[in-house]
């Protein structure tokens, strides 16, 4: 009998599942659960984004495109981010289309990263950046923020955690899992502190579209340092298109051309028929995007509202479809609550340390689901909390 245990490379053993998948999976394989688990918006994604898909398949288009992308889904990123962000990159060499901004992430930390790199990570975050760090050699640093700095990075805490080692910094905002945002004064708060750095960042922008109150800003637009930024995005979140599996980095060319070897070796290009329908989401759906984000809006204020409400704190985030509560009144550690939660009153949500060990005492709600849905669902934790109390 072959060992595999013995033949798969160390790092990919030791690392973690995904703390999301598993409480997806566990509310999947039962009959009865409202879940609330997931970052995927419940809309469908609009219909002229479809038919434009359908009509390349129609017309034949399904053979391989530009390792980096089609010319003109590359030329609609390039004017978009210089419509939104105020920032020129050049559609010749300095945007890649990617399989997702997940792959955009991918390839930034495997083209920067060497063995003993240190990578600073800002968390609460998204599940999959000190994974890739750590299989790149790399060493992740968390850079834990907190509920009464409303999750954002501050200088203070960037200063503590810079070395001689330090090559790359994740900003990951607005964020997944609190929904925290970070305005033009404290981005650059931030960029005074690198610059004159070596420190390049990795400019995690995916939800930018989402935010609420303001306009979304790029530590990019800040000063010199769109010279050291790698900006991922790309048409998930916005443009309910997950399973597109479409996103795009921008960067500097000369980091561009490094990263744009490893997406050529690893992927060829990305999704034909997703590049074309890529183009026309760029091109047409900026109303489409202004209604989900409306309606999005109005859960995100009824849902913080009855959180507080029922007893568990509740942090009012500016951006993304999350809201990071916490549960420490409850006594329960994350893992608990969630699992109590799922298996007595079948709703699943998803433990605030799956995000990090900053995440501990708190839980990621997701309302990227209908409104009537998401009621439901907290009458259900209210039953919960009140229980606790209770006992």
């Amino acid at each position: 009998m072959i060992d595999y245990d013995k033949l798969i490379a160390d790092k990919c053993r030791e690392m973690k599942p995904s703390g999301i998948r598993k409480f997806f999976d566990l509310a999947n394989a039962r009959e009865g659960i409202i879940s609330l688990g997931v970052g995927e918006p419940d809309f469908q994604t609009p219909w002229s984004v479809r038919q434009a898909a359908i009509t390349s398949l129609e017309r034949g288009r399904t053979k391989y495109t530009a390792n980096k992308g089609l010319s003109e889904l590359l030329q609609e990123i390039s004017k978009k981010t210089e419509a939104q962000l105020g920032l020129k990159y050049d559609p010749d060499s300095e945007i890649i289309v990617t399989v997702g901004g997940s792959e955009g992430i991918d390839v930034a930390i495997r083209a920067l990263v060497n063995p003993g790199d240190e990578v600073l990570v800002v968390e609460p975050c998204f599940v999959c950046y000190s994974p890739i760090v750590s299989l790149c050699g790399g060493v992740p640093v968390p850079v834990p923020t907190r509920a009464e700095d409303n999750f954002k990075l501050t200088p203070a805490l960037l200063k503590e955690r810079i070395t001689s080692k330090t090559k790359l910094l994740i900003l990951p905002f607005p964020n997944n899992p609190t929904g925290a945002v970070m305005t033009r004064e404290d981005l650059e708060a931030i960029a005074e502190i690198l610059d004159g750095t070596d420190i390049l960042i990795l400019s995690d922008e995916i939800y930018s579209s989402l935010t609420y109150g303001s306009e979304h800003v790029s530590i990019a637009q800040i000063g010199n340092m769109q010279e050291r930024t790698i900006l991922v995005n790309g048409f998930s979140k916005a443009y309910s298109m997950t399973g597109w599996r479409l996103g795009y980095i921008a960067a500097p060319a000369p980091l561009a051309k490094q990263m744009l070897k490893i997406h050529q070796y690893a992927i060829m290009c990305s999704p034909t028929m997703s590049q074309y329908a890529a183009v026309e989401a760029l091109r047409s759906c900026d109303r489409d995007i202004e209604k989900m984000r409306a309606e999005y809006d109005q859960r995100r204020r009824w849902l913080v509202h009855a959180l507080n409400r029922i007893g568990l704190d509740c942090f009012e985030p500016k951006g993304a479809f999350y809201v990071f509560p916490s549960i420490k009144s409850t006594g329960l550690s994350s893992e608990e609550f969630c699992e109590t939660l799922l298996d007595k009153y079948s709703v699943a949500v998803v433990p605030g340390n799956a995000f990090g060990a900053t995440g501990e005492g708190f839980i990621r709600i997701s309302y990227a689901y209908s409104l009537k849905h998401i009621q439901t669902a907290v009458e259900r934790i209210e039953k919960f909390a009140s229980e606790i109390k209770k006992g």
